[in-house]
């Protein structure tokens, strides 16, 4: 582990979901008779790439749900991102999905789907970085500056894909006209940095992710500015306020993040732990107090990002309802 990077002890509390990869059978159920052990079956749920943040809080989850309930099997399903799992979701190849608040509103009914996606929430987990990086030696310093390089914006199905597109909009900048944009895979991202290929990538993620961490030793990157474009990503809803609601804010990169981004304005995304509505309320139940009970167990050991893990936070999910058994149990551990 870098040096940069603070113990687990002064990170602050975050977690994240479990299991994914579709099961032939063992539809999950709350199993009265086996009440003492708690709720069995299958457990799906979609995480991200194998590299970045997601699929790190998805293992970290699957190991303390197995752990507390031997009945669940725990299997996580590495994926491209919050798109994606948003879909996975829709049509039942999962149970359970880590997204980003911004695209869960947007499944709601927009241009991204124009089909409502029916969803619930367990918790508002944390909150991760967009961090839109560039080689350290390149003449770019601003995402505007970005005219006639190209980038990588993340995998298609990722949440940063689609965020990026918008960002580069918000800048003046038509993508695939004003900025050659390619949409790679995190690891396949890193490689292109290195040869020179691409400008600068954009990921979304816990600082420092281990990739960029590598990537900031050689070749070395520098971090853009992204707060300038939060107005203008409000839209119609209203500015800062609209983006708010979409989990949006402006933060600043911790001092121990890497090399030379601290203090430099971006933007702070917070993420969802969400499931299908006909989730067993007795499963959903058990999820949640896991949440709340083992959240130090559920901080990578590389996060020094803004996490939150409390339940102040945790029942903020905004326009995503949470399902009624992260509601009993919410109310039963803080009133």
């Amino acid at each position: 582990m870098s040096g940069r990077a603070v113990s687990r002890r002064t990170a602050m509390r975050a977690a994240v979901g479990v299991a994914a990869s579709a099961a032939l059978g063992g539809a999950l159920d709350g199993d009265v008779s086996r009440q003492s052990i708690g709720p069995s079956g299958v457990l799906r749920l979609a995480t991200g790439e194998p590299t970045a943040f997601y699929a790190a809080f998805g293992r970290l989850l699957a190991t303390e749900i197995e752990a507390a309930y031997p009945g669940l099997s725990c299997r996580i399903r590495t994926t491209a991102g919050s798109v994606t799992n948003l879909e996975l979701l829709r049509d039942g190849h999962v149970d359970l999905a880590l997204v980003l608040t911004d695209t869960a509103r947007q499944a709601q009914g927009t241009t991204l789907f124009p089909h409502p996606v029916p969803l619930r929430a367990l918790g508002r987990l944390y909150e991760t970085y967009l961090q839109f990086a560039v080689r350290a030696d390149s003449t770019v310093y601003s995402v505007s500056g970005l005219a006639g390089h190209t980038v990588s914006l993340g995998a298609v199905g990722s949440g940063a894909a689609e965020l990026g597109e918008r960002l580069l909009r918000a800048a003046g900048l038509t993508p695939g006209t004003d900025v050659p944009v390619r949409h790679l895979r995190l690891a396949a991202a890193a490689d292109a940095v290195r040869a020179g290929t691409i400008e600068g990538l954009l990921v979304a993620g816990g600082v420092p992710l281990p990739t960029l961490t590598e990537l900031d030793d050689d070749p070395g990157l520098r971090f853009l500015p992204l707060t300038d474009l939060l107005p203008r990503r409000g839209g119609g809803t209203g500015g800062t306020e609209g983006l708010a609601a979409s989990g949006l804010e402006e933060v600043t990169f911790p001092e121990t993040a890497y090399r030379t981004a601290a203090g430099v304005a971006t933007v702070g995304v917070s993420n969802l732990l969400v499931c299908r509505p006909d989730l067993d309320t007795g499963v959903a139940e058990a999820i949640t107090r896991l949440l709340v009970q083992r959240a130090g167990e559920l901080v990578p050991g590389s996060a020094v990002g803004a996490q939150f893990l409390d339940v102040r936070s945790l029942i903020g999910t905004g326009s995503i309802a949470l399902h009624p058994g992260a509601i009993a149990a919410y109310r039963e551990l803080h009133g």
